[in-house]
């Protein structure tokens, strides 16, 4: 599934299934295929994004391959260190499309 998310107050934000799916529950709501974020929800919104994306920034670092060495470079970083994409990347977009919606005072909905 793909969520749509729409508000009068932004452009749309696609988002895989997946990633839809942890972004709604991070705001406490199970996934659903149809939804609305009322203004009033929004700050309470914005606030546990932003909480979880900081819990994701301090979190543990990936652990290195037992036996080793730190500086040793892995067989498959040819040409660059391979990065994850963290919950920043994936949820700034929302959380800007919520403060955004609540200055104008604008439901954000999907599935409709």
């Amino acid at each position: 599934m793909i969520y749509k998310f729409k508000s009068p107050a932004t452009g749309d934000l696609i988002m895989l299934g997946p990633h839809g799916d942890q972004l709604l529950r991070l705001l406490g709501r199970e996934p659903a295929p149809q939804g609305i974020i009322e203004p009033a929800a929004m700050p309470a919104a914005i606030a546990a994004l932003r909480q979880a994306i900081e819990q994701d920034e301090a979190g543990p670092a990936e652990p290195r391959p037992a036996g080793e060495p730190a500086g040793t470079p892995d067989a498959a970083d040819d040409d660059a260190p391979q990065r994850r994409v963290g919950l920043r990347q994936r949820l700034w977009p929302m959380v800007e499309m919520l403060r955004r919606a609540h200055a104008e005072d604008a439901p954000v909905v999907w599935g409709v």
